[in-house]
């Protein structure tokens, strides 16, 4: 049974203990094409009622998201992303009382967010599309969460991929956590993600999920989002069709619960509810083998 390491991530507004139990961040797409959801939560009053619910069923962040990241999409700019993006963070305001997370890779984005009431940074091109969000990152004390991509999201899934996934991720980690302390974000503000479904085969998914004890050497705390992800429907694909992302929910259960317990200190669902239940009883499993 693996000893997960304790850590206390600093925000404006307090502090996230992570280690003591695993952290649920629910995920608010506001777009009219994300994979899984996309526009059903484009109405600035449909996203701030399903924060409000992820918030009810146990979320401790909620991450948003204004540009579709999905296998073969296409980036927009930041203009877009930001008309999407601040009128649901403006309707938020004082109504959550957990943090907010802002999905993005763009340093114009991020900034206009922190300023908007975000208190997280969550990139997942690991500093790789825009360096210098690290540096709106760290002028604003936020934390920030440095995610391995392989390619683009245009591309990401269109190979060739590595033969070393291992090796790749940590390489790719390593690099993004330099950046970042070159931009002036503490140690103490880093999160890593290896990335699950970001230029990776299914295979080398598994591979990752199996391995994740490996990335507790880097000495930060670890997110994993396997929420409803391609490598899943292929798993339980019927004659040959790959199975739609809403029958997904128990294959994510199973990933998240594997995650926990080979070391993930926050998991990123989309189905709040059930993996909060899911994250409680991984986690009791973990204590008791403390014990």
């Amino acid at each position: 049974m693996i000893q997960k390491k304790t850590f206390h991530l600093k925000l404006r507004s307090g502090s996230l203990r992570l280690g003591e139990r695993t952290l649920v961040m629910g995920v608010l797409n506001v777009t009219p094409d994300s994979f899984s959801d996309g526009g059903e939560f484009f109405d600035v009053k449909r996203a701030v009622g399903h924060a409000l619910a992820m918030q009810r069923d146990g979320a401790d962040i909620i991450d948003i998201g204004a540009e579709s990241t999905r296998p073969g999409s296409v980036g927009i700019s930041a203009a877009e992303e930001l008309r999407r993006l601040l009128p649901v963070l403006q309707a938020l305001r004082g109504k959550l009382k957990i943090p907010i997370s802002v999905d993005t890779q763009k340093s114009a984005v991020a900034e206009l967010a922190l300023g908007a009431g975000a208190e997280i940074v969550n990139d997942i091109s690991g500093l790789r599309t825009d360096p210098q969000l690290a540096r709106v990152a760290a002028g604003y004390g936020a934390p920030l969460i440095l995610m391995h991509m392989r390619g683009t999201p245009n591309t990401m899934q269109k190979g060739p991929f590595t033969r070393h996934v291992m090796r790749d991720v940590f390489s790719g980690l390593r690099e993004s956590v330099a950046t970042a302390k070159k931009f002036g974000v503490k140690r103490s503000r880093i999160v890593i993600d290896p990335g699950i479904g970001f230029g990776k085969s299914y295979s080398q998914n598994y591979e990752l999920l199996a391995k994740l004890p490996e990335f507790a050497r880097l000495g930060y705390p670890i997110m994993v989002g396997t929420s409803r992800k391609g490598f899943l429907g292929a798993t339980l694909a019927k004659k040959g069709k790959s199975a739609p992302a809403q029958e997904r929910m128990l294959a994510t259960a199973t990933t998240v619960a594997a995650s926990i317990l080979n070391g993930a200190h926050i998991v990123r669902v989309h189905d709040v509810a059930e993996m909060a239940q899911v994250a409680r009883v991984a986690d009791a499993v973990l204590n008791r083998g403390r014990s």
